[in-house]
């Protein structure tokens, strides 16, 4: 499943350079919104004026990256919305991009309930008994159980 990350930030020319290291660094979808969806899956990248625009509370905060001055007041917000992950404006591109790659693993996976992990057991599969008694070796260098 293809990853998306949505940008809504004001300021075009910081907004291009980061789909710009999201596209090249992730090789996810990069859509650039005006008002951000919160109820739609994927990560949202946020400006100030995006982030106030916002209704509370927030669904799935943690996928969200706010770009933000680092004014107390700013981040009390952020924190009591539940953002987890809030850049500076002044920090470079890398930064944001590793804030984007944090907030994309914590995007809930919607996986197809007939798929099993590889070393999971299947419902209702039952193992073989095993022996209390370490394996004991005979004269023939073979194995024995007790």
């Amino acid at each position: 499943m293809l990853q998306t990350v949505r940008l809504s930030i004001a300021d075009n020319k910081y907004s291009a350079a980061i789909r710009e290291a999201v596209v090249r660094s992730c090789a996810w979808r990069v859509e650039l919104v005006e008002r951000p969806d919160p109820s739609l899956n994927g990560v949202l990248v946020l400006d100030e004026a995006s982030f106030e625009r916002l209704l509370l509370p927030l669904r799935n905060p943690e996928r969200i990256v706010l770009i933000s001055r680092m004014e107390p007041g700013r981040l009390a917000e952020a924190w009591d919305a539940g953002i987890v992950s809030v850049v500076s404006e002044e920090d470079p591109i890398d930064t944001v991009l590793l804030a984007i790659m944090a907030a994309a693993l914590r995007v809930p996976q919607f996986h197809s309930a007939s798929v099993r992990s590889a070393i999971s057991p299947s419902a209702g599969s039952e193992g073989a008994p095993l022996s209390p008694h370490p394996p004991t070796s005979s004269p023939s260098g073979q194995y024995k159980l007790h």
